[in-house]
Formats: C-alpha cells, sequence, structure tokens
C-alpha cells in the first residue's frame, strides 16, 4: 500500500483547510485510516481516526474543529481542519491499517500563521 497526501500548505488562523490521502497498490482490506500530526520537539500523535464503515474518532485538542471523513471508492481519506490554530502547526501523516501491517504517507505540512 502506498499513501500519498496532498493539500498541506501555510493557513490563517481561524480559516480552513482541507487535506487528502490516497492510498494505491493493493487496497483490498484496508480497514483503519487515520491522520497522525508530529509538531516541532514533539512524539507523533493521532489526530483523527476513521474505521472502514465510516465511523470516527478524534482527540480532545481537535474535535469539534477538525472531520475526517473517507471515500473508499476512491481509497482516500480527508481531514478538513475548520478553525485552525498555532499550536496545530505540525507534518501532518496519513495512516492505513490492512490486516496487521501499518503504512505510512510521506507528509505534509502545515503552517497555521496567526
Amino acid at each position: 500500500v502506498q499513501l500519498q497526501a496532498y493539500g498541506g500548505g501555510l493557513v490563517q488562523a481561524g480559516k480552513s483547510l482541507r487535506l487528502s490521502c490516497v492510498a494505491s497498490g493493493t487496497t483490498a482490506g484496508i480497514t483503519f485510516m487515520g491522520w497522525y500530526r508530529q509538531r516541532p520537539g514533539k512524539q507523533r500523535e493521532l489526530v483523527a481516526g476513521i474505521t472502514a464503515g465510516g465511523t470516527p474518532s478524534y482527540t480532545d485538542s481537535t474535535k469539534g474543529r477538525f472531520t475526517i471523513s473517507r471515500d473508499n471508492t476512491k481509497n482516500t481519506v480527508f481531514l478538513q481542519m475548520d478553525d485552525p490554530k498555532s499550536e496545530d502547526t505540525a507534518t501532518y501523516y496519513c495512516n492505513a491499517l490492512r490486516w496487521t501491517s501499518t503504512y505510512w504517507g510521506q507528509g505534509t505540512l502545515v503552517t497555521v500563521s496567526s
């Protein structure tokens, strides 16, 4: 499975940004897909995840501001970032779980300016 993320860049605080991640290769059997991030000087952390059936989960820091969704027909997962804050500045990585294997995208940098 290869994961390619798109949509990072510079965004003003309070505006919106949408990240996309497309899975390719042997995608049959992918269950969980998620977005992680790594802020400067911090460990990588889960931002949001979504099951194959579309059930989302969020961390407390992003709940109510970020929305994760997926289009299984296009093997794509999205992260809608509304009202981003400076502390959301990070490299965002998409993640997919297929059977017992975990796959990572290359990361896309999101910089939130105040």
